[in-house]
């Protein structure tokens, strides 16, 4: 990676919660803009990016971007198509324009009808992030060893395809692992590994809600490791988990289709006391998580590295009932 490929003279981004906090941190810490200016609409979170040093702050997305080489936008995806029209006038010729969002085909129809042809479309997700939101969240190593997935689109032309590099060298500059992908192939495969996954733990967690045979104090009070780890999961921007669904819905729903058959023959086999369909399915989900562990993208440690020394009381009905760590999100 070259210092010219890695570096731009200006990067703007617009939205600055978990993920654009994060991306101007680790773009300062790792020297890759001269110059970064942020713009959210949110007037409490502009106060708040100069409290933390994170960059200039603009008044407006227009002056944002006005002069940016690179241009990454971490707005909720349903947003961007009205945050591309508002931009595409002030978008100089030759930047980059990238995203973050968690679905990629709805927002490049969002995108590109708006966007002026002499920029470089390039939509991006990094696969990162925790259940926090806000600029407060942000941290400068949030992308390190983690995938950053690229879908661009085709474009033949070189300096397309020198602005995919540029691109790269920059999230890997950051730490991250990059990938290219196809913008419906990178959908349903974030259907299965995030989208699923966060649908069901929503359900679960507003299901423990609403289960009249036990009480909410009881579900916090004897909350199991695995309940508690859908409860941090559903702990996910809702406005932004809102958006994915309803712009990758003919994914999700063809998964959902499948999990449904697959819970139906789980409930089958329980009812008939079926223990080896219990026990086959079961083993072959171990080997998954075997498999997870093995590609590096999870620890081995016990209790998922969770240190329990440092750990702190809490309270349940006003009472001390328990321990939860510190360093657990």
């Amino acid at each position: 990676m070259s210092e010219t490929a890695s570096q731009f003279d200006t990067l703007a981004i617009i939205g600055v919660g978990l993920i654009g906090s994060s991306l101007a941190a680790a773009a300062k810490a790792n020297s890759l803009a001269s110059r970064i200016v942020l713009f959210d609409s949110n007037p409490s979170v502009r106060a708040r990016i100069v409290e933390l040093g994170l960059g200039e702050v603009a008044e407006t997305a227009e002056a944002a971007v006005a002069g940016a080489d690179l241009i990454i936008l971490c707005t909720p995806p349903a947003t961007m198509g009205a945050i591309g029209a508002q931009i595409g006038a002030h978008v100089k010729a030759g930047a980059i324009v990238t995203d973050v969002g968690s679905v990629k085909e709805a927002i490049v129809q969002q995108l590109q009808p708006v966007l002026p042809e002499t920029c470089f479309l390039i939509p991006g997700h990094p696969i990162a992030g925790v259940e926090k939101s806000g600029p407060d969240a942000g941290f400068a190593t949030l992308f390190e060893g983690r995938w950053a997935i690229l879908t661009p689109l085709g474009d033949p032309r070189p300096a397309y395809q020198e602005a995919v590099a540029r691109l790269t060298d920059f999230w890997e500059a950051m730490g991250a692992k990059v990938d290219c992908m196809d913008p419906v192939r990178h959908d349903q495969v974030l259907a299965m590994t995030s989208h699923l996954p966060h649908l069901i733990a929503f359900c679960v967690v507003a299901t423990a809600q609403d289960v009249e045979a036990v009480t909410d104090s009881e579900v916090v009070k004897y909350s199991a490791g695995g309940f508690r780890d859908f409860t941090r999961i559903a702990a996910s921007d809702p406005t932004m988990w809102r958006d994915v669904f309803l712009l990758n819905k003919d994914a999700v729903l063809d998964l959902l289709g499948r999990f449904s058959e697959d819970l139906t023959a789980l409930r089958r086999a329980i009812r008939w006391g079926d223990g080896n369909t219990l026990f086959a399915t079961f083993e072959r989900a171990r080997a998954m998580r075997r498999e997870v562990i093995e590609a590096g993208q999870d620890t081995a440690i016990t209790n998922f590295g969770r240190d329990l020394t440092t750990s702190t009381t809490f309270k349940v009905d006003g009472k001390v009932d328990g321990k939860v760590d510190r360093k657990s999100d």
